[in-house]
């Protein structure tokens, strides 16, 4: 089967989900019981960040703040860039590559449905993506550059 959109690959799944009001190590065992990388950060139904395992090494641990008294709030990303669940895979993966980031939460209008991993995505798009990257850099180089021949054409062949 050819996955095409964002809705085919999040289907029915739970959608990994904490607050801004809990701590950092309640979100850790969220993200350890459903074997995930990020979670939404949900304030009532609004979505208002996403905090992922990076979040939690570069701004907590490595900062030396506590789990058990950090807020998810105070080291989540904040104004998390969307994807509707009616977009394809493609563009799901441009975001993701563009913004250097590898969660992107799904909405379904105003409601988070999802959060789409680039994990989710097939390989097959990444490596076409990746060489599709390579044609457009190898077009917009400058060709290379031949230098002249002192000498003519005639003079260049072999006697």
């Amino acid at each position: 089967m050819l996955i095409k959109s964002v809705a085919q690959i999040i289907g029915n799944r739970q959608l990994p989900k904490t607050t801004p009001h809990e701590t950092v190590r309640e979100a850790c065992y969220v993200l350890d019981e459903l074997n995930v990388g990020a979670l939404a950060v949900l304030d009532g139904t609004e979505l208002v960040g996403v905090i992922s395992e990076r979040d939690v090494i570069r701004k907590c641990i490595c900062r030396s703040r506590l789990t058990a008294e950090t807020k998810v709030r105070d080291i989540m990303t904040t104004e998390p860039r969307v994807i509707s669940v009616t977009e394809s895979l493609s563009e799901a993966l441009k975001i993701m590559v563009d913004g250097g980031f590898r969660h992107l939460p799904v909405m379904d209008g105003s409601q988070t449905v999802g959060l789409l991993s680039m994990r989710d995505i097939p390989t097959e798009y990444r490596l076409m993506l990746e060489r599709y990257n390579e044609y457009l850099e190898s077009k917009s180089a400058p060709a290379a550059v031949v230098p002249s021949s002192t000498t003519s054409p005639e003079e260049q062949r072999p006697t």
